[in-house]
């Protein structure tokens, strides 16, 4: 991942010297909660002031986050009380920079589960430091164009009466008090638009700082700090794993070798390391594992996409790509409506982004997509980890599953969602195991992530090949993706009466994503589950139509 900016200037260091009459340096943290409070009674100043304008009040909707049992379980994990005592609930809360600044102890909670870094940690005060700032900004400007209204008022007043008294004396005294006056006028709209400036500028050192944090967690999601902590759900197929030491089996590599369908040597004579060319039934296997998956998806409710591969700066901003993870995307010469492009390391990007800036109805939802698309990873810093074959390559060509859902239904979504790429594994006979990331590996926009791995006898290990995502409105929110709430029951059966209904709000949208899965890895995996003594391959059962009826692929040369 990129390296995040630091604090603003202004934020002092923890190491920083100490102030006059200080023992020594302000912890960060008290800085914060500093910050914070004098933000709430700014942010209270704000909403009274708002109501007095007649603002409304903003909604957060709470998300029913009951599971439904899609599966037999057979290994369960528990999250413990642990993980609530040291974590506050974040599943009611609407996760913008206001909560950060007005409610940091949270915020800081959910960072630090994940592995809190100073440079978050000093993004959090500078955010509740701008807050603060922001309200008294506010008051100032709003002050501004109060006496300015008021003075026009005068100006108003004075130009309909003695401005047009036919008595000299009292015209030119007039004139000269509207003089006057508009030199005031002219003073007030000047700090009117200063501070409208500043308060720009603050918005966009907030909004780019924010950006700079990931998603909050999921009361599922356990308190861990890395793989090694990850929650295991349940297991498949553990009957079917072909067990031994490791090198009694061949790796992938070994395998499509043999068939004489991989060629990584011509692979980097064109396009350097981490490519693969492959050929004769190596390919077919491939291309038929696509067309299962797609066909899979289809009967799932799904919708086919074709997507670009190429897409702007702002697209890759609002799933969250962008600003963290720049060095690990391939960027283009090419500008895309004015800004910067970049290959895309996902159809996710695209897919979620369709529905960037759009309201859409709640009776739409939830809207399951898919599409197959190459995917196209630099993964700088994955450098040296997983080079051999066909494991992590630069380019690889995957079936995304995308969804937009209800914020209420997204839970339940998610487990459907996960449940269809499970199907994939179970038809084509892998063993695999499902695994809930906990806080220190999930990803950086995911609040909860299933990651399916899958068996391979050749290392004799489980590797991923699906990841399965939920959101909630953390991409929403950054691509400005909406829904029309519902109306209740009762006002749905008033609207037959004539009754005038009510204008509801617009709910942040929740999105889910998961792969349908990884093409390149589910070839590692039939390659490696079913290879032959003799160097041949089986062909799983569910692709015999999609390879003509050939059930074995030979070795080269037989």
């Amino acid at each position: 991942a990129g390296p995040v900016p630091g604090a603003h200037p202004s934020v002092p260091r923890p190491d920083g010297a100490a102030s006059a009459g200080v023992a020594g340096p302000v912890p960060l943290g008290w800085r914060v909660v500093v910050a914070a409070l004098v933000g709430a009674v700014a942010g209270a100043v704000a909403q009274a002031w708002g109501r007095a304008r007649g603002e409304r009040p903003r909604v957060l909707h709470a998300v029913d986050l009951a599971e439904a049992p899609y599966m037999r379980t057979m290994a369960m994990a528990t999250v413990t009380g642990e993980t609530a005592a040291t974590r506050p609930s974040a599943n009611d809360v609407a996760y913008d920079a206001r909560l950060v600044a007005e409610n940091p102890e949270l915020i800081l909670a959910h960072l630090k589960a994940r592995g809190l870094t100073e440079e978050q940690e000093q993004a959090v005060a500078r955010i509740a430091e701008l807050n603060a700032n922001k309200g008294a900004l506010t008051m100032k400007r709003d002050s501004a164009l109060g006496q300015r209204k008021k003075l026009s008022g005068q100006i108003g007043a004075l130009m309909r009466g003695d401005a047009q008294s036919k008595d000299e004396q009292v015209k030119k005294k007039a004139l000269m008090m509207i003089g006057k006056i508009k030199k005031t006028v002219e003073e007030s709209n000047a700090i009117a638009e200063q501070v409208d400036a500043e308060l720009s500028a603050q918005q966009a050192e907030v909004e780019a700082l924010f950006a700079r944090l990931p998603n909050l967690l999921s009361d599922n999601v356990k308190q861990g700090a890395s793989e090694e902590e990850n929650e295991l759900v349940s297991e498949w197929g553990t009957e079917l794993r072909m067990l031994g030491e490791e090198g009694d089996y061949k790796w992938h590599d070994e395998v499509a070798q043999g068939l004489g369908g991989y060629d990584p040597a011509s692979a980097a004579k064109i396009s350097g390391s981490r490519f693969s060319v492959l050929s004769g039934d190596v390919a077919r296997l491939e291309r038929a594992l696509t067309q299962f998956f797609l066909d899979q998806a289809a009967e799932n409710g799904y919708t086919e996409m074709s997507l670009p591969v190429i897409v702007g700066r702002t697209a890759l901003q609002g799933t969250g790509q962008l600003p963290k993870f720049e060095e690990d995307l391939f960027k283009v010469g090419h500008q895309v409506n004015g800004e910067d492009s970049f290959l895309i390391p996902t159809a996710e990007v695209p897919l979620t982004n369709l529905f960037a800036d759009t309201i859409l109805d709640h009776s739409q939802l939830p809207i399951s997509l898919v599409a197959l698309t190459p995917c196209f990873r630099a993964e700088a810093g994955g450098y040296g980890r997983d080079t051999r074959g066909l494991i992590r390559q630069h380019q690889f060509h995957k079936v995304e599953l995308v969804k937009i859902t209800a914020a209420d239904d997204s839970v339940a979504q998610h487990e459907l969602l996960t449940t269809h790429a499970e199907g994939i594994l179970k038809a084509l006979k892998l063993p695999y195991r499902k695994i809930r990331l906990c806080s220190g590996d999930i990803g950086f926009g995911a609040r909860e992530c299933y990651d399916l791995e899958v068996w391979l006898p050749g290392q004799q290990t489980y590797r991923e090949i699906s990841s399965c995502s939920n959101c909630w409105d953390f991409q929403a929110r950054r691509m400005k993706l909406r829904y029309r709430a519902p109306p209740p029951a009762e006002e749905e059966a008033a609207a037959g009466g004539k009754k005038k209904a009510k204008k509801l709000p617009n709910i942040f949208a929740h999105t889910i994503n998961g792969s349908g899965i990884a093409v390149g890895r589910a070839l590692v995996a039939v390659l490696e589950n079913y290879q032959q003594p003799d160097g041949s391959v089986k062909v799983p059962e569910v692709l015999l139509p999609y390879m003509g009826g050939k059930e074995v692929l030979p070795p080269a040369g037989n």
